[in-house]
């Protein structure tokens, strides 16, 4: 292992012991179990389906255990595309690891930090990281698409009763949080059906500011070209 990746994880880890000792624990909220929308309906996963049957600690622990096992091996493929295949690899065990542990931490001690940090860390490196890196394959935008919606997921999971209020009673935040992340692999599969190798590996920060030089050079352009029309008018 090379001894920048060595120092990579020694920051990780030391950055997560401070915050474990500095943050005050969080448990996880009986209120949590109390939905909006109390109607039963079908279309979630085996292990939401096991926990909404009859929602409690116990059985959260099944529908929280298969999302983390699915965005931490995301995690894990997105370092072999964007990073280092062998560096990727090397990750998915401690990635899956981490993921699991998080579960039965919070399952046993009541905290749930370093869930949240296994859950929430993700959802600003992938970005960054789609953005800021080179991409092997084409059409690496539909991973900040994925992103977006995972993301809009947990705000309605956390605004479960205000969007039920909202939509006088239709439907819960909750619910359309099953809708929302169940987007997300739509958009990963739509964009390995459709990917190619990527000829010119250019990220999309560069892409972008590349397109913002030209639009603003344009602009530039034309309002010197005004400039020119009513000077030679006057």
């Amino acid at each position: 292992m090379e001894k920048r990746t060595i120092y990579l994880w020694v920051i990780a880890v030391l950055t997560f012991v401070v915050l474990m000792i500095v943050t005050p624990t969080i448990p996880q909220s009986q209120e949590y179990h109390n939905f909006a929308d109390q109607r039963q309906f079908l279309a979630v996963g085996f292990g939401s389906s096991y926990y909404h049957l009859q929602p409690d600690d116990a059985r959260l622990v099944w529908d929280r255990l298969p999302m983390t096992i699915a965005f931490t091996s995301l995690v894990a493929i997105f370092i072999m595309e964007r990073i280092d295949e062998q560096k990727g690899t090397a990750s998915i065990i401690p990635l899956l690891l981490a993921g699991i542990i998080s579960i039965l931490y919070w399952r046993f001690f009541d905290d749930l930090r370093p869930y949240a940090v296994v859950q929430f860390v993700p959802c600003i490196a992938l970005p960054l990281m789609a953005i800021l890196l080179p991409p092997m394959y084409t059409h690496s935008t539909y991973w900040l698409w994925a992103a977006a919606f995972y993301l809009l997921a947990k705000i309605l999971e956390a605004e479960d009763k205000p969007v039920y209020e909202l939509t006088h009673h239709v439907v819960s935040g909750h619910s359309l949080k099953h809708l929302s992340a169940a987007v997300v692999p739509v958009f990963l599969t739509l964009m390995l059906a459709k990917r190619t190798i990527e000829t010119e590996r250019v990220s999309l920060f560069m892409v972008w500011r590349s397109s913002w030089t030209k639009v603003s050079k344009d602009e530039i352009r034309v309002q010197s070209s005004e400039y020119h029309v009513v000077s030679n008018q006057e």
